[in-house]
């Protein structure tokens, strides 16, 4: 039976306003089913797959709270719980944000923050999607449909001016629960060569988020582009980590993770324990970022926070740096919000060495969805003693590492100075303020692209193109008084002078003079 139960607004008389600790948010009226299913489930000798449906319709106005949430009473006995939901996405003038509205779910244990009922969240890539003790869709966590008062999370993403008309339908069926698989998850270490230099993608998307490749084909794409490590990092959502365990092997380390989707920016958990869910119900205007970045570390994770300038709607970061571990600076192909991005990280190193304050690392990823999207475009090289979780977070959060715009990029980085000090990529080169050094960097793989050197003064060195073979090595001398730190950048040529060329490569800063 299908049921209206808020024929006209979704009772907007019937919600009630509550405060999750963070934010307002607006429940809905409950939807019951137990007057109706009472005797109907197995543990009251009904027949195994009989179901019950109810409908719910209304509209959200603008100025809808992030999160909405639609209480549905789940009654004993249900095997199974299956949501569908569509909304209307009327024109509207242009310069308008249209409407966007995200779907998850919170089980009986509630909705508080912290996600301890957390089952799962699609954002806005599905329409429907069902929970099971023995399976789930993807970005959802199977698990038994217990009795009690569960809730749909529906997010407001974007709401048109004439409001945001939906419609939620919710099916029960009724059976023996099933049982619920224990979960494997991929091994922290992969074969590795020592300590070497190994290239990684830590931001990437699969159908278990709002991504179209499969796991494995996103494990093969990150073969092909020659990868040893991955990080698996769904929007909101931990539950692709028991599925990546078959996709690992000696040759590639996957690592698992999170993209924590707030309305006020995305950070990428990189690495956290398997099974770690981070909340993301917050904005910066709550003071809670620095809790959950917190949770992160605890479970062994890196804090990155992603794509920093983007331009789509919430993407933008609104945090600050002072919990980040390491700074996204390159994400997919490079945009004018990546330039942004790296003068941004490179005021941060500014800062730090006329602050006398902790630097922050950065890195690229691809942010690959879909195809075309290139897996390992861009990726980061770190060097780190071994392929293992904790090594290559280590050189991460050292920053041993540069990141390329694909394997076929190398790049080797030094600075010299008397008495054989030399310093590699994220150290310092203890020398005299006025004492010479020499800085090196060699290229492979970048035909016609020029190599320049950036310090806390800027831009004090430009190459002439390399050669068609992509193949040199370009050399500067420089002082500590001159220059605190020179990190490498290796661009494309110029399409609109005077502005510089596409990023080809980066390295992270070596430090120069004493500490």
């Amino acid at each position: 039976m299908c049921e209206d139960l808020h024929p006209r607004h979704a009772g907007l008389n019937r919600r009630g306003l509550f405060v999750t600790g963070a934010a307002a948010a607006l429940t809905l009226g409950t939807v019951s089913f137990a007057e109706g299913a009472e005797g109907r489930g197995p543990a009251q000798g009904g027949a195994p797959g009989a179901k019950e449906t109810r409908t719910v319709r209304g509209t959200l106005p603008t100025g809808s709270p992030d999160y909405v949430y639609l209480p549905v009473k789940v009654p004993r006995g249900v095997r199974e719980l299956h949501v569908s939901y569509t909304y209307q996405k009327p024109a509207v003038p242009p310069g308008t944000q249209g409407n966007a509205l995200d779907i998850g779910v919170f089980d009986e244990r509630g909705t508080g923050l912290g996600g301890e009922g957390f089952r799962g969240w699609s954002g806005g890539a599905r329409t429907e999607f069902f929970v099971r003790a023995d399976d789930a869709t993807p970005g959802y966590i199977p698990g038994p449909v217990r009795a009690g008062t569960w809730h749909i999370a529906l997010g407001p993403y974007t709401v048109a001016p004439d409001g945001l008309p939906y419609e939620v339908t919710i099916t029960l069926t009724y059976g023996a629960p099933g049982r619920t698989p224990k979960p494997v998850y991929p091994p922290e270490r992969a074969k590795g060569r020592g300590r070497a230099w190994y290239r990684g993608d830590c931001h990437l998307h699969s159908v278990h988020s709002d991504g179209k490749r499969t796991l494995a084909e996103i494990a093969a794409l990150a073969r092909a582009a020659g990868l040893d490590f991955i990080n698996s990092s769904e929007h909101n959502t931990h539950a692709a980590h028991a599925h990546w365990a078959e996709h690992a092997g000696g040759d590639l380390l996957i690592m698992l993770g999170e993209e924590v989707t707030t309305r006020n920016g995305h950070v990428v958990a990189l690495g956290t324990d398997p099974g770690t869910f981070i909340d993301w119900r917050y904005r910066a205007r709550d003071n809670r970022f620095g809790k959950y970045a917190r949770e992160v570390r605890e479970a062994g994770g890196l804090v990155v926070p992603a794509h920093p300038h983007a331009t789509c709607v919430g993407c933008n970061w609104k945090f600050g740096f002072g919990e980040a571990d390491v700074i996204e600076a390159w994400n997919g192909p490079y945009t004018p919000d990546d330039e942004i991005a790296l003068a941004d990280w490179d005021s941060t190193l500014v800062a730090s060495v006329r602050g006398g304050r902790r630097w922050i690392p950065a890195m690229g990823n691809s942010d690959a969805h879909r195809d075309p999207d290139p897996v390992g475009g861009p990726q980061t090289v770190v060097l780190a003693d071994d392929l293992t979780r904790e090594a290559i977070q280590e050189g991460l959060r050292r920053g041993h590492s540069y990141v390329a715009e694909s394997k076929s990029v190398e790049l080797a980085f030094s600075a010299a100075g008397g008495r054989g000090h030399h310093a590699g990529i994220g150290e310092r080169l203890d020398v005299d303020r006025e004492a010479p050094v020499t800085v090196r960097l060699t290229v492979k793989g970048a035909p016609g692209c020029t190599a320049r050197f950036v310090t806390d003064q800027g831009v004090l060195y430009t190459s002439p193109p390399l050669p068609d073979s992509g193949t040199g090595t370009v050399e500067w001398r420089t002082t500590a008084a001159y220059a605190a730190y020179v990190r490498a950048e290796v661009r494309h040529p110029a399409t609109t002078p005077p502005l510089p060329g596409a990023l080809t490569a980066f390295t992270n800063p070596i430090f120069l003079g004493r500490a």
